[in-house]
């Protein structure tokens, strides 16, 4: 199995925060793996230990041509000796990004396929003819969310909360696997609010529903900056300020986003003083090389 390392929290300190009576802490899961880094190593865990015990050789998934998963799939797939095969939304561009690149470079295999076509990949007649062409695979969801995913996030959160006490849990969503899993996780007591990084995903709540009956969480649709990739000045001048204030590193399509959203609730009195924040920074470094790449 994959070796991670335990990860730090960290309080932020700010005038911002101290001003309105609230503490801002980050669990930096940035720091578990330099590849299969944040919460792609949570929701990848049991997949790849079911993968295994099943003796399945080829890992087969599904991502954009920015896509932390595919990254991270790749790199773990590389690490226990297996294959692993990468369908990717749209047609391909060379010279690849630095983000595939580095998935090809792991022995990914890489299908680009057609965004139509794309639309299909949980279609059984679209999985059997990929099953035609590429032989026996695992399969895992685009992003990695499944209820294995869910499982892993969940003990994640239930170990996060006896390592320290918080009010809030913010974390950034994708998919959505990784805040069920959080919200699984802990006890109603605690309020979990997730940051979508695309544009119109109120779709999200469903899939979030999916995997857990509660209801203390909620979701920002405000701070996407255009949708999943796309920044602004704004968020790109947030977060070189973050990394020169409190030197840590974020990522242009989750963790920045995240952190101005938390930033400026605090400034807008979102939350109460005296509450204590937990945010999860999710990892994707590599996201920054590709993105500009």
């Amino acid at each position: 199995m994959i070796k991670f390392d335990k990860t730090q929290i960290r309080e932020l300190e700010s005038q911002i925060f101290e001003q309105s009576g609230v503490r801002l802490l980050i669990k930096r899961e940035d720091q578990n793996h330099p590849f299969v880094s944040g919460n792609k190593w949570w929701k990848l865990k049991y997949n790849l230990e079911t993968a295994q015990q099943q003796g399945y050789k080829t890992l087969l998934t599904f991502g954009g041509a920015y896509s932390n998963h595919i990254y991270a799939t790749a790199a773990a797939a590389h690490e226990l000796g297996l294959k692993s095969i990468g369908i990717i939304r749209g047609e391909e561009t060379k010279p690849l990004n630095h983000m595939l690149a580095f998935a090809e470079s792991q022995g990914m295999k890489l299908q680009h396929i057609s965004r139509e076509a794309y639309r299909q990949k949980t279609e059984e007649a679209f999985i059997q003819n990929l099953h035609d062409q590429f032989g026996d695979f695992y399969l895992i969801p685009e992003g990695g969310t499944n209820e294995l995913a869910v499982k892993s996030c969940a003990e994640f959160a239930t170990q996060l909360n006896a390592e320290v006490d918080f009010d809030y849990l913010c974390l950034p969503v994708g998919t959505g696997g990784t805040v069920a899993g959080m919200i699984e996780g802990l006890d109603e007591s605690k309020k979990i609010i997730g940051f979508p990084v695309l544009k119109g995903a109120t779709f999200l709540e469903d899939e979030i529903a999916k995997y857990t009956p509660k209801h203390n969480w909620q979701l920002m649709y405000d701070y996407h900056f255009g949708g999943y990739a796309k920044v602004t000045n704004e968020l790109t001048e947030f977060m070189d300020q973050f990394e020169t204030q409190f030197n840590i590193p974020l990522d242009p399509i989750y963790t920045s986003k995240i952190m101005f959203g938390i930033t400026d609730l605090i400034k807008k009195k979102f939350f109460i003083p005296g509450t204590t924040i937990m945010a999860i920074h999710t990892g994707g470094l590599q996201g920054k090389a590709g993105f500009n790449s």
